[in-house]
């Protein structure tokens, strides 16, 4: 195994850089979640056309690039960097690969090369506060998350020949300006129970949530007698495993998305201990202050050897890397910001500096897709670790 990077992926890595340098600094990302879409349309347009991020890891017949999940997990890092609000994730990481393993001919034909043009953004609508679960990142997705027939959650009903749709999610990645949802709904009651995913293009009411992270943005989608199309055309039975493959990936994504996050904190952090001065010398030359830096140091580097390890592996075919990444990645995000907090004073917290930002989006990711010793004990379960073994006596 040659664990370093192609030419063609440090290219990747370069060009998302200097482009987000030029077009979202701290000042740019506080003026684009203040706007009704909460991201800056023009950036979008720059990530989508001029750098074709949405369509990096979609097969070059629908409009894509046809590099693996491994290079959009880079871009995804370069974008965490900055906190750069945008449709990225939800469109192309949880999105797209549903698009592409579930639809029709047709359904890929007609859908996939808007969304690698970024065209068209996308996202998925979980019932409730379920998408951790529906992506079996924190445990089994086998249970009644969708509805399980009972009032609440997502029903799905057949009507004259067309699907209907009923119900609520309260956490929908930029659902309040996702082009298409796919929606996670229970269908079938208690004789024939099953989940399904169905394409919403338009109805329904969708409200923009305040949030802890505002740089990711997140809406309540409420669906009442919605016409729907179920994706793939016919009862598909693998939805639950589509899903649970799609959350591994997404957790790679995010475990790089995260450490880039976490690497920028402690590049802040480390500029600014060199500047500040107290008893006539800059802070950072104090030993506590430079051990506790250390440490965060330590972690990130341990957090970013994890997310690329799981980067590889969901781009080699590999599965169950992912949420491990993404437990120590988060955990990486959390220490690197607090310790940036404390170490930049009064100023830390407030909205004239960015420090806070990175604080909220580890707090978000985790409010989202873990917390992080759920996504750790299933890691475990799935790897077996704990299992209980005959001792012979």
């Amino acid at each position: 195994m040659d664990a370093r990077f192609t030419a063609e992926q440090d290219e990747i890595r370069r060009t998302v850089r200097e482009a987000l340098a030029k077009r979202c600094g701290p000042e740019d990302v506080r003026a684009a979640v203040r706007t009704a879409a909460g991201h800056d349309p023009a950036l979008w347009t720059t990530l989508a056309e001029q750098l074709g991020l949405p369509g990096l890891a979609l097969p070059e017949a629908y409009g894509g690039v046809g590099c693996t999940i491994t290079e959009l997990a880079l871009a995804c890092e370069e974008v965490g960097r900055s906190l750069a609000p945008s449709p990225l994730l939800s469109t192309a990481v949880l999105a797209a690969p549903l698009l592409l393993t579930l639809g029709t001919d047709a359904q890929r034909a007609e859908l996939l090369p808007r969304i690698a043009s970024g065209e068209l953004t996308a996202t998925l609508a979980v019932p409730g506060t379920a998408l951790a679960t529906a992506l079996a990142l924190v445990g089994d997705n086998q249970g009644d998350w969708a509805g399980g027939g009972r009032a609440g959650g997502m029903q799905a009903r057949r009507a004259g020949g067309t699907w209907r749709l009923y119900g609520e999610a309260a956490q929908v990645l930029d659902g309040h300006s996702a082009g298409l949802l796919i929606v996670a709904a229970h269908a079938g009651g208690f004789a024939r129970s099953r989940t399904l995913l169905f394409l919403v293009r338009e109805g329904g009411v969708r409200t923009r949530q305040t949030a802890i992270d505002e740089t990711r943005s997140c809406a309540r989608v409420q669906l009442r007698d919605v016409d729907a199309e179920l994706l793939g055309g016919d009862e598909w039975v693998g939805t639950t495993e589509a899903l649970a493959a799609v959350g591994d990936r997404a957790a790679a994504v995010l475990a790089c998305e995260a450490v880039g996050a976490a690497g920028r904190a402690l590049e802040r952090t480390v500029e600014y201990v060199k500047q500040r001065e107290q008893f006539g010398r800059a802070i950072g030359s104090f030993q506590a202050v430079k051990h506790r830096l250390a440490d965060v140091y330590v972690r990130v580097q341990a957090a970013r050897s994890a997310a690329y390890y799981a980067a590889w592996a969901t781009g080699q075919g590999e599965e169950k890397a992912g949420g491990l990444a993404l437990a120590q990645a988060l955990e990486a995000l959390r220490t690197a910001a607090a310790e940036g907090i404390q170490l930049h004073g009064g100023i830390g917290f407030t909205w004239e500096h960015e420090a806070h930002l990175y604080f909220k989006r580890a707090a978000g990711d985790e409010a989202l897709f873990g917390p992080v010793h759920r996504l750790r004990a299933h890691a475990a379960d799935m790897a077996g670790l704990f299992e209980q073994r005959e001792v012979a006596v």
